[in-house]
C-alpha cells in the first residue's frame, strides 16, 4: 500500500514540473522580438514599405524601347483560301484490260503532246488490223471489177451497189480494228510533267485503273469562293496576290482569269478562277494558297505587333507618360482592327504621337518606372524616339 502511494506522488511531481517548464517557454517567447533574436529589429531589414520595395512604381526604372504611334497605310482586302492545280491535269488510264509491254517515260519527266507513254500488249489487235486490211483490199478489188462490168453493160446496178456496200463495211471494220489497236498505246493528251508511277512491264492493267498523272504546270490555277456581296468588286483580269506556307515571306502575283456564270444558291458565293505564272515550277498542284483581293487603301493608326499585348479577349498597350521627374508605363486598353505586314491597326485607345513601349511587355507592370533605351543591335525602328 505504501509502495502504491509512492508511485502516485512521483507521477504528480513530474506532471507539475512539465507544466512549469511549458509556462516558462511561453513567457520567453512573448518577451523575444518577432522574426529573430533580440537586436534583430534594430538592423536595416527589407520588408513592405522599405526603400528597396519592387512593387509598381518602385525599384530601378526598366530599360525599354520606345516607339511613337503614327499613321499607317492599310489595305482592305478579300481574303480567301484556295487549292492550286495545274493549267491542265489528268490521270491517265487504260481503256481495256491488257498487259503492259513497255513503259516509255521516267517519273517527273516533261513530255510533249502526243508522246507515247505506255504500250500495252497488242498482238491480237495487230492481227485483227491486218485481217481487216486484207478484207478491205479484196472488197476494193471486187467493187472495181463490178463497176467496170457495169460500165460495159454486163452487170446490173443492184450487183454494183452490193459490192459498194461490202467495200464500205470493210472500211469500217478496218477503222474499228485500228481504234482497238490505238487503245493499246497510252499517249500524252497535252504537254506537261508526269508524276510518280509504279507501272512496270508485265503488269496487268484494268479499265479505269490509274497509270500516271500528267500536269501542265506552266501556270497554276486556283479556284476559290467569294461571297456574292463582293461581286461588284470582282472582274476578269483583276490583279490579286497569294501566299503559301511553302515559301514564307514571298508574295505571288496573278490575275482573275474567269468568274463562274452563276452563284451557288446554297452558299451564296461565286467561284472565281485565278491564274499564277509558274515558269520556275515552284508551285505544285495540291498546294494551299491564301488569296488576297485588294479593295482599296486607307490610313489609320498603326503600331508594331510587338507593342501590343493580348490577354484573353482584351488587348492593351503600355503608354510612356511622365509623372513628376520620372517616366512610367501606363497600361491602356485598346480596340484593334486589321493586322498587316507586322503592324496592327488601333481603332481606339491610342492617338497619333503617343509614345509606347515597343517590346518586352511581359516584363513591365502597370505604373512601373521605365527608362527609354535603343533597341538591340543599335538599330532604331521606324517611328521610334528616345
Amino acid at each position: 500500500m505504501l509502495r502504491r502511494h509512492f508511485f502516485l506522488v512521483g507521477a504528480l511531481v513530474v506532471l507539475v514540473l512539465m507544466v512549469l517548464a511549458g509556462t516558462w517557454k511561453l513567457t520567453l517567447g512573448k518577451s523575444a522580438p518577432a522574426g529573430g533574436p533580440p537586436g534583430a529589429a534594430s538592423k536595416g531589414g527589407v520588408g513592405p514599405g522599405a526603400g528597396g520595395g519592387r512593387g509598381p512604381g518602385g525599384g530601378r526604372p526598366a530599360p525599354v524601347t520606345v516607339i511613337t504611334a503614327g499613321s499607317h497605310t492599310f489595305v482592305d482586302s478579300i481574303d480567301v483560301i484556295g487549292v492550286a492545280k495545274g493549267r491542265q491535269s489528268v490521270t491517265l488510264t487504260a481503256a481495256a484490260t491488257q498487259l503492259v509491254d513497255r513503259v516509255l517515260f521516267r517519273d517527273g519527266q516533261s513530255v510533249a503532246r502526243g508522246a507515247v507513254l505506255v504500250e500495252l500488249k497488242d498482238t491480237e489487235q495487230n492481227a485483227g488490223t491486218a485481217q481487216a486490211q486484207a478484207r478491205l483490199v479484196q472488197a476494193q478489188r471486187d467493187f472495181d471489177r463490178w463497176k467496170t462490168l457495169g460500165e460495159q453493160g454486163y452487170a446490173s446496178k443492184a450487183a454494183i451497189d452490193q459490192r459498194e456496200a461490202t467495200l464500205a463495211s470493210a472500211q469500217a471494220d478496218l477503222a474499228a480494228a485500228r481504234s482497238r489497236q490505238a487503245d493499246r498505246t497510252i499517249r500524252a493528251p497535252f504537254a506537261g510533267v508526269v508524276g510518280l508511277s509504279d507501272i512496270a512491264p508485265g503488269a496487268l492493267i484494268n479499265p479505269g485503273a490509274p497509270i500516271v498523272t500528267l500536269d501542265d504546270v506552266s501556270a497554276i490555277r486556283v479556284d476559290f469562293d467569294v461571297p456574292d456581296r463582293f461581286l461588284p468588286m470582282l472582274r476578269e483580269g483583276q490583279a490579286l496576290t497569294a501566299t503559301t506556307d511553302a515559301y514564307p515571306g514571298e508574295t505571288l502575283t496573278g490575275r482573275i482569269q474567269k468568274l463562274d456564270s452563276r452563284i451557288d444558291e446554297r452558299t451564296r458565293a461565286i467561284t472565281a478562277r485565278a491564274e499564277f505564272p509558274n515558269g520556275d515550277r515552284r508551285l505544285r498542284p495540291g498546294m494551299m494558297l491564301r488569296v488576297s483581293i485588294a479593295r482599296g487603301q486607307r490610313q489609320g493608326i498603326g503600331i508594331p505587333e510587338n507593342a501590343l499585348a493580348v490577354q484573353g479577349q482584351s488587348a492593351f498597350v503600355f503608354a510612356v507618360t511622365k509623372q513628376g521627374n520620372r517616366m512610367v508605363a501606363e497600361q491602356r486598353p485598346v480596340v484593334t482592327g486589321s493586322r498587316q505586314a507586322g503592324y496592327v491597326e488601333i481603332l481606339d485607345g491610342v492617338a497619333i504621337g503617343d509614345r509606347l513601349v515597343g517590346d518586352g511587355l511581359n516584363k513591365i507592370q502597370p505604373g512601373q518606372g521605365v527608362r527609354p533605351a535603343g533597341p538591340a543591335g543599335g538599330k532604331r525602328p521606324a517611328g521610334a524616339r528616345p
